[in-house]
């Protein structure tokens, strides 16, 4: 079983561990990319959207009613034959478990499906009673063989070669076996079926506790579940009290969606269930022995929970680490503790405590990639955040980041700050003032895979007054809302913006008292300075009367529209001016195609090659896929990249956290810009700029790398 990090030294040394496993690596590379391609397919068929507004809105009400659900359910099972329990910890669950073994002489158990049982480490507690425990599900038996937790929600053993699995399947059957797959799985197969008859017990998870007929279900590609729940005399379900639904529509609403978001599948092969004790001549009433333990684990806390509450859609499909980039690099043992991926980061510190989880919580790019495809539409980004958050709160933050968020929540030092770095710099710039091309090695560390960029030598809102547009008839009146890149190291994107939205008359204004948007401290977890920062640029923002707030950073973005009106719920007087702050924000993209409506008549297509960087969010965090890239094809010829909405590995804070990380994904993404051929890639996102910018400029690659609208306003027709 692997073990949570205590520290973030410790877990960048397993992270290094994993980056390093080239199998690892390829397995999760091909896996990843077949099925985002094979998800898209399956999901064509149905209304995806309106399915998942369903499971969200039916798991919610359920949530509401755990009490209520739990009473009906018990009374209906009982009714056909169940045994119910209800533990209130997990040492409990394993507890009443243990005792049902031992009233019922059991001494061989059988497992199948069951994640709840990894999360109160049920194994352990039965082997101290020299019980004989085995897995049966293929990938589990396998990781129970080597000692390890697993690896994925679905595919527990995805981390392991076929070599691998030949030689653990050697050792256990004192057998040469071959490293044929289907060889192996018909070794798997004999093992197994000589456990099942020897079985006393059957352990199994629940998909879905039916509350309107006392049934459970089970949902499989591997017919070892009906194996476990039938074959043996004894069966107990150890089921979390989130699986409780009120109806069978609701459960097969949901299986709709679990298959394909799971391994893409349009159904899976076994959908299992059970209403009450079937046959089982083994026993004197010629009735199985059924138990259903119902477990807790402060689950009837989280429920009361008005933002946490959501992680109870969760269908346990496993898709969140399906598209999660990280988990792509170091595979599950290293993103999570027991429950892996996005949900995993959340799970443990409510399951298995906020020691386990202060490091991992760590490890999110933040890039949306598992918001978009939650099969309950969970925010699992927002609440991995807050997370973090709470981290700082009860156990103290680190030291950095607090100092960071004193600097950022006082706007006028923090841009005291910046602007005397221009001066600062000036020993590691040289001649050369776009990148710190001589610091010294002891200051890069492992970020040398990128060159940094320098501090303009005048900000954006130094120049302003020189550049502001003067529009006499204005068909829209816009403020710019800057960002901290923009502002002090790439002022020209911003002007390159001016100049487009002035041919276009429009009016543009720029509030000199914004600052930081504040996403930076909210991944940080200082959620106190976010607020002040937040609350800074809502009021600066409140006087002028706007059509639109534009912001060339995606980040800032989307975190300006979706994420201030959380941050500022319990600022009263603030309301109005948030709801009407956020409304307003737009991207540059949008607004240049939907409301200027530019065409390709608007500019001199002169034909340079360009691709495009699709910002995660741009993409995912706005929704916005179309526009920027008919702007591109607009302006230049627009060539399409391989993986164009996958995350370049920046993440703001997370670069400098997880260098090694970042520097991989970095590196998969370079070279899927460098294959089209293109003379430059465009970006909608100062952040990705920098990254990808910086590493074309150490790896010398022949592209030039910005943003969209310095694009457009070279190629604008006069």
């Amino acid at each position: 079983m692997h073990e949570a990090p205590n520290t973030l030294s410790d877990y960048r040394k397993q992270i290094n561990e994993a980056l390093q496993d080239d199998f690892l690596r390829k397995t999760l590379d091909t896996f990843a990319v077949a099925y985002r391609a094979n998800r898209e397919t399956i999901f064509k068929e149905v209304d995806e959207q309106g399915l998942i507004k369903q499971i969200a809105d039916a798991r919610d009400a359920a949530c509401k009613r755990l009490e209520e659900l739990y009473t009906q359910f018990k009374a209906e099972a009982e009714k056909r034959g169940v045994i119910v329990h209800r533990a209130a910890t997990a040492e409990d669950a394993n507890n009443i478990i243990a005792r049902i073994a031992r009233d019922n002489n059991v001494k061989r158990v059988v497992k199948s499906k069951s994640m709840t049982a990894e999360e109160t480490h049920l194994n352990d507690r039965l082997f101290a009673d020299n019980l004989i425990v085995d897995e049966t599900d293929l990938g589990e038996w396998i990781i129970q063989l080597r000692h390890e937790g697993p690896s994925h929600m679905v595919m527990p053993a995805i981390h392991l070669s076929r070599y691998q699995v030949a030689d653990d399947f050697t050792k256990a059957t004192g057998v040469k076996q071959d490293s044929d797959i289907q060889r192996l799985v018909k070794v798997a197969r004999v093992q197994l079926r000589r456990k099942f008859i020897a079985a006393d017990m059957g352990i199994s998870g629940c998909n879905f506790a039916i509350a309107e007929n006392g049934t459970i279900t089970t949902v499989t590609n591997e017919g070892n579940a009906r194996m476990v729940t039938t074959l043996p005399r004894v069966h107990v379900a150890l089921v979390g009290l989130d699986k409780l639904t009120p109806t069978v529509d609701e459960a097969l609403t949901a299986l709709l969606v679990l298959p394909r978001n799971a391994t893409a599948q349009r159904l899976t092969t076994y959908v299992s269930w059970m209403c009450g004790a079937g046959e089982c001549s083994i026993n004197k009433d010629n009735k199985k022995i059924l138990h259903v333990v119902f477990l807790d684990n402060g689950r009837t806390e989280i429920a009361k929970d008005p933002l946490f509450s959501q992680i109870f859609r969760c269908v346990r499909c496993g898709a969140c680490s399906n598209v999660c980039p990280v988990y792509r690099l170091v595979g599950g043992h290293k993103m999570g503790y027991i429950y892996i991926g996005a949900i995993g980061l959340i799970l443990t510190y409510f399951y298995h405590g906020k020691d386990r989880a202060r490091v991992l919580c760590q490890n999110c790019v933040g890039c949306e990639a598992c918001k978009n495809v939650c099969a309950g539409g969970i925010d699992l980004p927002r609440l991995i955040r807050e997370i973090r958050s709470r981290v700082n709160d009860e156990q103290g933050g680190e030291t950095v980041p607090a100092l960071l968020g004193a600097v950022m929540s006082n706007r006028k030092l923090f841009h005291t700050l910046l602007k005397f770095a221009k001066y600062a710099q000036k020993p590691f710039t040289g001649r050369d003032v776009q990148f710190q091309r001589h610091l010294p090695a002891i200051f890069l560390g492992k970020h040398d895979f990128k060159a940094l960029p320098a501090i303009a030598a005048k900000s954006f809102r130094d120049r302003w007054p020189e550049i502001a547009p003067q529009v006499s008839s204005p068909k829209f009146r816009v403020a710019l809302f800057s960002g901290c890149a923009q502002d002090f190291i790439y002022p020209e994107q911003l002007e390159a913006c001016v100049k487009l939205l002035g041919s276009k008359n429009v009016a543009v204004d720029f509030p000199m008292t914004q600052s930081c948007c504040g996403l930076p401290l909210d991944m940080m977890g200082q959620r106190k300075a976010g607020i002040d920062v937040a609350k800074q640029n809502v009021q600066a923002f409140s006087n002028g009367k706007y059509d639109a707030i534009i912001t060339l950073c995606a980040s800032c973005a989307s975190f300006l529209k979706h994420s201030y009106p959380h941050l500022l719920e319990k600022e009263s007087s603030l309301q109005y001016a948030v709801k009407d702050f956020s409304e307003k924000i737009t991207d540059f993209s949008s607004f240049v195609h939907d409301k200027l409506n530019v065409t390709a008549d608007d500019f001199n297509n002169n034909g340079e090659k360009v691709t495009y960087h699709a910002a995660c969010h741009i993409c995912r965090g706005l929704g916005v896929k179309e526009a920027p890239r008919e702007l591109v094809a607009s302006a230049a010829t627009y060539v399409p990249c391989e993986e164009e909405e996958t995350c370049c590995g920046f993440g703001g804070t997370y670069s400098a956290k997880f260098p090694e990380i970042s520097a991989q994904l970095l590196e998969n993404k370079l070279a899927n810009i460098n294959a089209t051929g293109a003379a430059r890639v465009v970006v909608d996102c100062p952040g990705c700029i920098m990254q990808i910018r910086g590493g074309a400029e150490k790896r010398k690659l022949p592209f030039k790398v910005t943003h969209i609208a310095e694009l457009l306003a070279e190629n604008l027709k006069r």
